[in-house]
């Protein structure tokens, strides 16, 4: 278990990652990656190869998009296998309050170097620049995250990039004719959580009994780490997490407190605990706090830090290739005690199942490239 220090040191660091916000959570990408090649790494070291580079040396591309049907911008980076022809499965990921579509690039340049194309959207009003818009920052992302209008853009911000993803692979030098568009999948942190669930098809139930969804059929796996507090009764969370039909990945940590909506770790398994349609999967991780998520890490606990975001792109990028590329080897490692064995002491791995699922039922992988 974690010191006492330590814990004290993550809090600290959570105010005052709420305070400067957290835009720069990652560095920019540059081309990462070892020598060329046409299909994605194979894992002779069993799981734990999913943590290291890939194959393909990364690129990436930024653009400024803008959806004339809603009157806003939806700046993206894209980060992207430079060699390899494909089709390459694509993510979407969604930032935190306070961020944008730089942050996160650990995670975006990982996945594009096992021969995945991420996608990261800014999110207008929940961004960077919302941020600095008042003096007491901590009283900005408390006032995104209960505005209703930013919960509504965010999912329609996903479906608007996918739709410009499309128009990509018809017309773009670099990737035309390289995006799978038939396996996409969506992933968030915090904000980006709630928005990625939203685009995988939570219900919201309104004062009246209304209910509506923002989910996008196009969606066929999602990744929520540190996902916001639900709020409900055990039936109000079962109709509001039920309807979701894809596999789901839920990421969290034992010291992922919250200061903007008071949400304590435990309350961040509640989507895990009321999905059953699909394959669903939760990973809690011993001493992590909010944003350890986001590629920070802590001085009095780096070498901590970095072996939990290590397992983070384990665990994410064995999800996405058992559920965006089919491999049915992938998939074996999640129900097995593979990541289980490989988290050790830093964690804990709970797995459901789909009603009538089993690991040998799934076809072999579709290889990249």
């Amino acid at each position: 278990m974690y010191n006492s220090a330590v814990m004290r040191s993550g809090m600290i660091r959570t105010v005052l990652a709420c305070l400067a916000g957290c835009a720069g959570c990652a560095a920019a990408a540059s081309p990462v990656g070892p020598a060329a090649a046409s299909q994605p790494a194979t894992k002779p070291g069993g799981i734990g190869a999913y943590g290291q580079p890939g194959a393909f040396i990364v690129d990436s591309v930024s653009f400024d998009w803008r959806d004339q049907a809603r009157d806003r911008d939806v700046p993206a980076r894209v980060f992207f296998p430079k060699t390899g022809q494909g089709p390459f499965p694509v993510i979407v990921f969604s930032h935190g309050a306070g961020s944008s579509c730089e942050g996160y690039g650990y995670l975006g340049r990982h996945w594009a170097s096992h021969g995945y194309v991420s996608v990261h959207i800014t999110h207008r009003g929940s961004d960077a620049d919302a941020l600095r818009a008042g003096p007491d920052r901590l009283e900005q992302l408390r006032k995104m995250v209960a505005d209703p209008q930013n919960a509504i853009n965010r999912p329609k911000d996903v479906s608007f990039a996918i739709d410009q993803l499309t128009l990509l692979n018809k017309s773009d030098q670099r990737l035309k004719g390289r995006l799978d568009l038939d396996r996409i999948g969506v992933a968030g942190h915090s904000f980006g959580a709630y928005t990625a669930l939203a685009s995988a098809g939570q219900v919201f139930t309104g004062p009246l009994g209304r209910q509506v969804s923002l989910g996008d059929s196009r969606l066929k796996a999602a990744i929520a780490m540190s996902t916001p507090l639900a709020k409900g009764d055990s039936a109000a969370l079962d109709k509001t997490y039920g309807p979701i039909k894809i596999p789901c990945l839920h990421m969290t940590g034992t010291q992922d407190y919250s200061l903007i909506s008071m949400s304590k770790p435990e309350d961040r398994r509640r989507p895990f605990e009321h999905m059953s349609a699909a394959d669903n999967y939760l990973l809690v991780f011993d001493g992590a706090d909010h944003m350890t998520f986001a590629g920070q890490v802590r001085l009095l606990a780096a070498e901590h830090d970095r072996e939990v975001q290590r397992l983070i792109l384990v665990s994410s990028t064995a999800f996405w290739e058992a559920y965006l590329r089919d491999d049915a080897s992938a998939r074996a490692m999640l129900f097995g005690k593979a990541l289980d064995n490989a988290l050790g002491i830093r964690g804990t791995f709970e797995k459901r199942p789909a009603p009538g699922s089993e690991p040998a039922t799934r076809p072999t992988a579709k290889p990249a490239g």
